[in-house]
């Protein structure tokens, strides 16, 4: 019945606060299946100077080639199981000094925002 409801909701007189790049800390790392096919996804929660509750960022931008380039954190393993030499995560790691996916918590990183206007780690 809670939908019923929603149809009395009227519309709000605040905007949304879209936050600014800024330097963020990694709180939290966590690993989400994502989709159908049930793909892994890291998913960090960071302090973001602008916001007291802690905002979500999955994604990366990087430089591949000649070219800034963005995606999601996703685990892609190698035939050893170890995370795939040159995907966004290794990318990510290497440049926060990351050696394993844990080594991630408590890290600062710089953020930027992506082509869909949200914000996205910057690994460049």
């Amino acid at each position: 019945m809670e939908t019923q409801a929603n149809f009395e909701t009227g519309i709000g007189t605040k905007e949304s606060i879209a936050l600014k790049p800024a330097l963020v800390k990694i709180e939290n790392v966590d690993i989400q299946k994502v989709g159908e096919k049930g793909n892994e996804k890291i998913v960090c929660e960071v302090k973001h100077p602008d916001k007291p509750e802690h905002i979500k960022i999955s994604s990366v931008k990087f430089i591949k080639g000649d070219k800034v380039t963005e995606s999601g954190l996703w685990i892609n393993f190698d035939e050893d199981k170890l995370i795939r030499k040159g995907s966004a995560l290794a990318i990510f790691m290497n440049k926060l000094g990351a050696i394993k996916i844990g080594e991630l918590k408590g890290k600062e990183v710089q953020t930027e925002v992506d082509s869909k206007n949200y914000l996205t780690f910057k690994a460049y």
